[in-house]
């Protein structure tokens, strides 16, 4: 497990960190995911996305359905990414979003990562 990237930003009071990770394994994954629960205890939600080899997988981890792990999917799958994880924090910051919004922090957070 290698850590790649991390960036943040900020749109409309709530923080995104997105990080990029190199792995090669489920077990690395769910290590990493355990990791940054703890780390992060008092993030809203922690979804992700991963790709290693055809094994894929999304989580939205309790944001709207589609708002958070697909656009972060997408993200891996458009840079043409394999062995990778990419998670991304969120601490709210009292602004709700909507579904639309979710999606593009989402998205803009796993891209400066995909780079």
């Amino acid at each position: 497990m290698e850590k790649i990237k991390e960036e943040e930003i900020i749109i409309k009071k709530s923080r995104f960190i997105g990080i990029r990770y190199q792995v090669e394994n489920k077990e690395e994954i769910d290590n990493i995911l355990l990791s940054l629960k703890k780390e992060h205890k008092k993030a809203r939600h922690i979804p992700y996305a991963y790709k290693i080899g055809n094994i894929e997988k999304k989580s939205d981890d309790k944001e709207p359905a589609g708002t958070a792990g697909s656009p972060i999917h997408n993200i891996i799958m458009r840079n043409n990414l394999d062995k990778t994880l990419i998670v991304v924090i969120r601490y709210f910051g009292g602004v709700k979003l909507g579904s639309g919004g979710l999606i593009r922090a989402y998205s803009e957070a796993a891209n400066l990562v995909a780079k």
